[in-house]
């Protein structure tokens, strides 16, 4: 989704639609040719001209940020000093439906079944919390960071009628849930543009301009991106 903060009085663009484009308000729009027509469609990064405004998609999507996975494990001594699992541990994340590319785990790496929600603290996995207070760790915390299907409601078309896309270019103060969740958004930090059309603060290439900054950063309570748009 998309949420104007502070863009003036300037209204947004209007261009004829790609009709195989597939997009939500938030993504970044990019010019392409068509036969002999110039469309909008998704942003590949290299190219970018502003913030699409419509829906375009089968499924709706959200973004869960820095949610916490804690689990009890009980630990072997190794001689390093280290408690380690000498078993396979599963938790349930609040959220099934993930896209496996958007799914990051930090500090701690997990393997993740993404239809169910599941995350899998694998056999050797270090103990790093102590959550009785006796000196000996007991348990296991990460924090994950992930993109999901939100269930049991379908995708919407909002240019069907049109056949035409809106396009904020306007500098100005937005918001949005739609952006690279495997990067981290430090304030003020450069925002480019990855291959899906999404926000990011990992510049993809030297080829790949910055558009905007980072305003105010998502955080687990606001899981939204809060930028200026150059």
């Amino acid at each position: 989704m998309l949420r104007l903060v502070s863009v003036g009085n300037s209204l947004p663009y209007s261009w004829p639609v790609d009709v195989s484009a597939t997009f939500t308000p938030g993504n970044i729009a990019q010019l392409t040719a068509s036969g002999n027509a110039v469309v909008c469609t998704v942003s590949n990064g290299t190219a970018p001209i502003g913030i699409i405004d419509d829906i375009k998609t089968k499924a709706f999507t959200a973004v869960s940020w820095d949610e916490t996975v804690i689990v009890p494990a009980t630990g072997v001594l190794q001689l390093n000093g280290t408690y380690i699992t000498d078993v396979e541990i599963k938790a349930e994340l609040r959220n099934p439906n993930i896209s496996p590319d958007s799914f990051v785990s930090i500090p701690v790496s997990v393997q993740l079944i993404p239809r169910n929600g599941v995350v899998i603290f694998p056999v050797g996995t270090v103990l790093n919390l102590d959550d009785g207070g006796t000196g000996t760790p007991n348990a296991i915390k990460t924090n994950v960071r992930y993109t999901y299907q939100i269930p049991n409601i379908i995708g919407d078309d909002s240019t069907q009628g049109s056949h035409r896309v809106t396009v904020w270019f306007q500098r100005g103060i937005y918001q949005t849930d739609v952006f690279d969740t495997s990067a981290s958004y430090p304030l003020n930090a450069n925002l480019f543009v990855n291959e899906n059309g999404m926000l990011t603060t990992t510049q993809p290439t030297p080829n790949h301009p910055s558009i905007a900054l980072v305003t105010s950063p998502p955080t687990p309570l606001f899981a939204w991106l809060e930028f200026l748009f150059l």
